[in-house]
């Protein structure tokens, strides 16, 4: 049993295909499928099931990959050690973020830590919660920056901000009127949300207490992943809806006046970095947690006064 044989099955259990898994192993289909061969004898079992398609992991198989992503996991420390005795950063750190917080903290750090760690290369994708945390289950991912908790016993939360919510409102909404809101205040029939898959659509129906799907206006279905598209669409078709607290930053003088925000406890959603629980490359992950806190004002790095919207 070696260590590229380890690294060849949990490529196949990632891509569910032999000739995937070669490519991203940057070796032929032929080799990868030799070797897993090979481990397959020398254990006595059979790992994956080849007749079906995609390809799927045995019963054993799977239990055999599970422990094999520990023992790469393991195996990686070692370059860790090694790393952390050295005085600079380097190696790749691949991330996942969501799109309700990508454009509001990735353009804001990306200069600074790139400057300070020219070493690291940073590689992110910007996907669903439920995208991130499989990558994560699956070691694609190094780390995701994510709303949680997520109630996910595999993966390990480190908190970095609470973004209190607050309504972007039309002149023709109930909303607009008010100086401050209350959720009972919210009339769904006017609200504009983000469609299936993105957590802060089910956030954003937690404050309003409703958990039934919403077609926005009665005569008008929209489906996108885009806060900026939603607060675009306040501007210019009425209605109202509910936007994260650091999309504010940019906003005009006559946007800011459409704001309104929430009666203490402020609804708000926190921000974590996640990574698996047997995650590696702590100190870049460190560095990119502490990029983000130069960042955010302090206020939102407390909770107090919060009420947290879980997903």
């Amino acid at each position: 049993m070696t260590i590229t044989q380890l690294e060849y099955i949990i490529a196949v259990d990632t891509y569910r295909s032999f000739v995937m898994a070669a490519n991203k192993c940057f070796v032929t289909q032929p080799t990868l499928s030799m070797q897993i061969q090979k481990l397959e004898d020398t254990l006595g079992v059979k790992l994956f099931d080849r007749s079906h398609q995609p390809v799927i992991p045995t019963e054993i198989g799977e239990e055999i990959i599970a422990q094999a992503r520990v023992l790469l996991a393991e195996s990686e420390k070692i370059k860790e050690i090694i790393s952390d005795r050295q005085k600079e950063l380097s190696g790749e750190l691949k991330v996942g973020i969501i799109p309700t917080v990508s454009p509001y903290i990735l353009p804001k750090i990306l200069n600074g830590f790139i400057q300070k760690y020219p070493q690291v290369k940073l590689i992110v994708w910007e996907q669903t919660t439920e995208q991130i945390i499989q990558q994560l289950k699956q070691g694609t991912l190094d780390c995701g920056i994510l709303s949680t908790p997520l109630h996910e016993s595999t993966l390990t939360e480190i908190p970095v901000f609470y973004e209190n919510f607050v309504a972007y409102a039309s002149k023709n909404s109930k909303l607009y009127k008010k100086k401050t809101i209350s959720p009972d205040d919210i009339d769904m029939e006017e609200i504009w949300v983000l469609n299936e898959g993105h957590c802060m659509r089910e956030q954003v129906l937690n404050i309003c207490q409703r958990r039934k799907a919403t077609k926005g206006f009665q005569h008008f279905e929209y489906n996108t992943g885009s806060v900026e598209t939603l607060k675009r669409m306040v501007d210019m078709n009425n209605g109202a809806t509910i936007l994260p607290e650091l999309a504010l930053a940019e906003m005009s003088d006559r946007q800011r006046d459409r704001v309104r925000y929430f009666k203490s406890p402020e609804p708000a959603r926190e921000v974590s970095i996640v990574m698996h629980r047997n995650f590696l490359k702590r100190r870049m992950i460190e560095a990119l947690k502490n990029e983000i806190l130069d960042f955010v004002p302090k206020r939102l790095r407390t909770k107090k006064k919060k009420e947290i919207m879980e997903i």
